[in-house]
């Protein structure tokens, strides 16, 4: 059996990044959770809105990264776009096609396109089945490869994830946190997608594991052409390997911009918070620069403040952030915020 493989230089991976053609394009995405109440007779009496609202796009062969605080909706955005949760509003176009109009037997055959590497490497193995098992499902739903063909497409996922092929017989309990990651980016990969949500895909790991991951997918990216949604929260970690890094606050997207240009040059008040927390390796710059500390807690998502929904916690907010909710704006090229007073 031969497998396609694509393989790129940085050159012609950065040339792809920057002139590539729109992979995902999101229009108004909004997730609300009904909020029901009544002993015998259910009725919804509220909404957590838990994205509410977003614009971006993402390019075939980039990297967008897409951090926040936990619970600001950045693991419902990456189900979201995959259709796991189907939105409440908005449009998701994949490639030219619209997904949320798609059910049943189409949706599915959408699904070989798109897939999901988990946070929690220890609960999204099933421990009743093998390695073999486990990455050779999405092959069987999908009619992918058979007899032979799909044992040896096997072996072939597991040495791309940097596992030994006779590794297929064992179980999941008998490896690792990083290994079973490795076995959970495996099963992402084995149907050939275009594009893959990294849900948080390190958090669980040690420090010396993420790092290894992190090369392992840049190093599968440049390999087979995919193309990431990479959430998190280290900002140390969306750095390294996001080409652009998207900011989201209480179900909202704060701000967007190339990676270098975020971080050097951040608009929003959220994101100067957030780059202020990022230790810096230098002590005489780290005793210079301005720390922000941010008052308060974040506010409900079942009831979001009028206005702009940081408005509470923003140390430059005036009347009108909490009247009147702000634009999505292009202040620079590829440079986008939603602030009143940028």
């Amino acid at each position: 059996m031969t497998i396609q493989t694509q393989t790129q230089s940085s050159k012609a991976y950065e040339s792809t990044v920057k002139h590539g053609e729109t992979l995902v394009d999101v229009q108004g995405l909004k997730m609300y959770f009904p909020v029901t109440a009544g002993l015998f007779i259910q009725r919804k009496v509220a909404d957590v809105r838990a994205v509410d609202g977003l614009d971006f796009k993402v390019t075939k062969g980039e990297t967008l990264g897409l951090v926040g605080e936990s619970g600001c909706g950045k693991s419902t955005t990456g189900r979201a776009l995959l259709q796991l949760y189907r939105p409440t509003a908005g449009t998701v176009n994949f490639g030219g096609t619209e997904l949320t109009k798609l059910k049943g037997t189409e949706l599915r055959r959408f699904r070989r396109r798109m897939q999901m590497i988990f946070q929690d490497p220890f609960s999204s193995l099933n421990p009743r089945m093998s390695v073999g098992q486990i990455i050779g499902e999405p092959l069987a739903i999908h009619g992918l490869y058979k007899g032979a063909e799909r044992r040896e497409r096997i072996q072939y996922i597991l040495q791309a994830v940097g596992l030994n092929p006779t590794f297929a017989r064992r179980y999941p309990h008998e490896f690792s946190g990083g290994q079973r990651q490795r076995i959970g980016i495996g099963r992402a990969l084995a149907v050939e997608p275009e594009f893959i949500v990294c849900d948080e895909p390190v958090s669980a790991l040690d420090v010396s594991i993420q790092a290894q991951v992190i090369n392992l997918l840049e190093d599968l990216q440049g390999q087979f052409g995919l193309t990431y949604l990479f959430i998190a929260h280290d900002l140390a970690v969306v750095r390294h390997i996001s080409d652009r890094v998207a900011v989201m606050y209480l179900g909202r997207m704060m701000e967007l911009a190339d990676r270098n240009e975020l971080y050097e040059n951040p608009l929003h008040p959220y994101t100067k918070a957030l780059l202020s927390a990022v230790p810096i390796t230098d002590p005489e710059l780290e005793r210079k620069r301005e720390r922000i500390i941010l008052t308060g807690d974040v506010p409900s998502p079942l009831r979001p403040p009028p206005g702009c929904v940081f408005n509470t916690r923003c140390p430059i907010a005036v009347d009108e952030c909490r009247e009147r909710v702000p634009e999505w704006r292009e202040m620079a090229p590829n440079h986008f915020v939603a602030c009143h007073r940028v």
